[in-house]
C-alpha cells in the first residue's frame, strides 16, 4: 500500500527556487512558521512554533488589521566545522494574517515561552455576542432573544 504525499506548496517552493535561487527551506530560505489559532471565550489565540529563536528577535505588530509575526534564528559560524547533515533552517520568518472589524487591536498581548509564541487576540466588544430585547405591543410583556456576532 502506498501513500500519497499531498503538498500544497510544491509550486511555490519551486517559483521561490527559481527566484531566489536557493532551495525552499535551506538556510536563506526558512520555508514556514507552524502556528495553530482557535477561539477560546471573548479572545482568540495564536500559537506559533519560532524553536531556538531568540526573544530579542521577535516582532508582533498590527498595522491597517493585519497582524505581522516576524522573527530570525542565527545560523552557526561555518568557521572550523565540517558538516554531516544540516536540516535547520536560519535566517528570518514572517507570517501576516488579517484581523478584520472584530478585533480589540489595542488589547493583543504576546507572550514567548520554550520556544513557541502566544499571541492573544481579544474581540472587540461590538463583536461580543449580546442580548437584544424584542418589544411587543401594549399590554404583552416583552420577549428576549440572543444574537451573536458573526466572527
Amino acid at each position: 500500500m502506498s501513500v500519497l504525499r499531498f503538498d500544497p506548496f510544491r509550486d511555490v517552493d519551486r517559483l521561490t527556487e527559481q527566484l531566489l535561487g536557493a532551495p525552499s527551506g535551506s538556510q536563506r530560505v526558512p520555508r514556514f512558521m507552524p502556528m495553530d489559532l482557535f477561539k477560546s471565550g471573548d479572545h482568540y489565540v495564536l500559537l506559533a512554533d519560532l524553536p531556538g529563536v531568540d526573544p530579542g528577535s521577535v516582532d508582533v505588530s498590527v498595522d491597517n488589521g493585519t497582524l505581522t509575526i516576524r522573527a530570525e534564528r542565527s545560523g552557526r559560524s561555518d568557521d572550523g566545522i565540517e558538516w554531516i547533515s544540516s536540516e535547520r533552517f536560519a535566517g528570518s520568518y514572517m507570517r501576516q494574517l488579517s484581523l478584520g472589524d472584530g478585533i480589540n487591536a489595542a488589547e493583543i498581548a504576546a507572550t514567548y515561552e520554550e520556544g513557541v509564541l502566544s499571541i492573544s487576540i481579544p474581540l472587540a466588544e461590538k463583536a461580543k455576542p449580546r442580548k437584544i430585547d424584542i418589544a411587543t405591543s401594549v399590554g404583552q410583556q416583552a420577549i428576549s432573544g440572543n444574537v451573536s456576532a458573526a466572527s
